[in-house]
């Protein structure tokens, strides 16, 4: 048995500057297998090749794109059979929301022999459990998609403006972020519109199914199975809990309580006019038109043929201490 198996994305962000060191590295520890796809769309092959080795843990080294593809493929392909290794995964991409939710927040070779010591011992006391989000485009739709960050109205609107208004310039992705947020901020708290602003969001309704929860117009919309929620919003429950919803309701009274709420340790700890933090099983999206990404892809709701997003049965992830 392989003691671990890294599956790499050379085209990732952090790739292009450490996937030489990190192949250094895998040179250096014959028990390391590792596998580079030059295209998403190889993260199959490179999946059935890896389960023939039975790594101990499968370690995913790109963005939060990345690790979405190969959460879908694992999940749809069976190439483990029911023996799927615990997963971890590498922060080398341009928001790794994924990775810094498990812990991994600092380099990433720091992170690979962190992981490989803990693959040689008893993995046990680092096993979490982690829902994912299938995502199906109409009712019964397309083959779902598998995630752990949904990003909807408002939230995907920014999100787009960043990727195409900013990293092109060449700016440090956190100053992006940075410039990104405020803007999106600016312009839902002043009505102000602009080409150099994020676009008004178009209104989102929702429909989150459990207990018979109604439906709600929303300019602001996160879906996640990972612990921390965007503006440190906490469901209150630890543990798989289904899908968690934060969702800001089209105003700009709102979306000021929800920021306050956020920066003062209440959002999620107690009601917040405007501002919804809950669980559901499953959550539909549909509006006249509207753009929702998961983990970096991006979808379409319409009316007629919502996205509709499911929680899945929970997947082994290895967790480093924080």
């Amino acid at each position: 048995m392989t003691t671990l198996a890294l599956l790499s994305n050379p085209n990732s962000t952090g790739n292009r500057a450490f996937l030489p060191d990190i192949r250094c590295y895998c040179a250096e520890h014959p028990e390391i297998f590792h596998y580079e796809v030059e295209d998403l769309s190889q993260i199959g092959e490179a999946l059935r090749s890896i389960a023939q080795v039975a790594p101990r843990l499968l370690v995913l080294n790109g963005g939060d794109g990345t690790v979405q593809a190969a959460l879908t493929e694992i999940y749809h392909g069976g190439y483990f059979g029911t023996s799927v290794p615990p997963l971890a995964v590498l922060p080398n991409g341009k928001t790794n929301l994924i990775a810094l939710d498990l812990g991994a927040d600092s380099d990433p070779i720091g992170v690979l022999d962190q992981f490989l010591k803990i693959a040689r011992k008893d993995m046990d006391p680092h096993i979490v459990k982690r829902e994912l989000i299938s995502l199906s485009e109409g009712e019964h739709g397309n083959r779902p998609v598998l995630g752990m960050f949904l990003g909807g109205a408002g939230l995907a609107d920014t999100i787009l403006y960043c990727r195409e208004k900013l990293y092109p310039t060449g700016l440090p992705n956190t100053l992006c972020h940075l410039i990104a947020a405020f803007a999106a901020i600016f312009a839902m708290l002043t009505g102000i519109r602009g080409r150099l602003l994020p676009p008004r969001p178009n209104p989102v309704s929702v429909s989150l199914i459990r207990d018979g929860e109604g439906t709600r117009r929303f300019s602001f919309l996160i879906v996640t199975t990972l612990e921390k929620l965007l503006l440190n919003g906490r469901t209150g429950t630890q543990g798989p809990v289904g899908l968690k919803l934060l969702a800001i309701e089209q105003s700009g009274r709102a979306l000021a309580r929800g920021l306050f709420a956020a920066l003062a340790g209440r959002l999620g700890v107690e009601p917040v006019a405007g501002v919804h933090v809950q669980q559901g099983d499953i959550i539909r999206i549909e509006s006249d038109h509207t753009r929702v990404i998961l983990d970096g892809e991006t979808f379409h709701a319409t009316r007629g043929r919502p996205i509709v997003l499911r929680a899945t049965p929970p997947v082994h992830f290895v967790k480093l201490a924080t």
